[in-house]
């Protein structure tokens, strides 16, 4: 019912930002975000965890290892992990890391639970990290001029969210999945003020934020959400210029094309795409620059 009458009011309001932050706090619910608000005027023990990364996946079991121990180098503490159904290796490769207390494990089943794994990481874990990060098994965060994501985000913590653009990574020309790590593996991507790197991922204050608006933006309840370079955002992100010379999100979007073909037959937590399209491999399949060619640009 909230999701429905959230789009319903939020489309008629013609400035695209505040549209999308109605649209998130209407999904929330004015009576939950009302019982939010005096949640929050209550003094609480400081978290538990400096960062931590929510993701929502599906048969992602031969990537989680790679993707777990980059994230964990960079200064991730927790991962909350929302399992959609995984028939593969999923459960016993994040095992040992749940054993760890590295791994918070949420089986999730159902169409299209995205954003239900999302709420339900808020709603359970709002005042367990300073910041989660809400990215996906195919998106590896990249510092470019911090040694680590903590040290990045210690210049941030005025507002309530951080927006960060992706770079997109194509095939490399290779069609076959070699098992070898996927950052080793694909280093050809997309210009960086190609139009897809507008889109970014947020990694929010979960105590600022309602919910998330959809897996780009977070519905804020108080404070602005920066761009990388930490400066306010007033405009939507299809609206502004891609930023990669901070901080950036490498996005794996389609790797080989026989990891795309099996990605697609498997069908994705979001309930997106279940089916092959060529038209998404080749919009996707990004391959105009390396990553030499990227970091002498950047001048590094």
């Amino acid at each position: 019912m909230y999701k429905a009458l959230a789009e319903i009011i939020a489309g008629v309001i013609p400035h695209k930002m505040t549209r999308n932050r109605m649209r998130g706090v209407l999904r929330y619910g004015v009576f939950n975000a009302a019982k939010l608000r005096k949640t929050l005027k209550v003094e609480h023990d400081a978290p538990e965890h400096y960062l931590a990364v929510c993701a929502i996946a599906k048969n992602e079991g031969p990537y989680f290892r790679e993707w777990i121990e980059w994230h964990r180098s960079l200064g991730v503490e927790m991962f909350y992990i929302y399992d959609n159904e995984s028939t593969d290796e999923t459960k016993s490769v994040l095992q040992p890391y749940v054993e760890q207390g590295i791994v918070t494990y949420r089986y999730w089943p159902g169409y299209r639970k995205q954003l239900a794994a999302y709420d339900d990481c808020l709603e359970n874990y709002r005042f367990s990290s300073r910041w989660i990060a809400f990215i996906d098994l195919d998106e590896f965060i990249v510092p470019i001029k911090d040694r680590t994501i903590t040290e990045f985000l210690k210049r941030f913590e005025q507002f309530a969210a951080v927006e960060i653009n992706w770079l997109i990574y194509g095939s490399g020309g290779l069609t076959r999945n070699s098992r070898e790590p996927v950052m080793q593996r694909f280093t050809c991507h997309s210009r960086p003020e190609h139009v897809l790197n507008r889109h970014v991922k947020s990694v929010v204050n979960p105590r600022r934020v309602y919910t998330m608006i959809g897996c780009h933006e977070a519905a804020k309840i108080s404070g602005f959400a920066a761009d990388s370079h930490g400066d306010p955002i007033t405009r939507n992100f299809r609206d502004r210029e891609p930023q990669q010379d901070v901080i950036r999100i490498n996005h794996y979007a389609v790797k080989s094309r026989e990891e795309f073909i099996e990605k697609q037959a498997r069908g994705r937590a979001s309930g997106r795409q279940r089916v092959v399209r060529d038209e998404y491999f080749l919009q996707y399949d990004l391959n105009d620059l390396s990553d030499s060619d990227h970091l002498t640009r950047f001048g590094q």
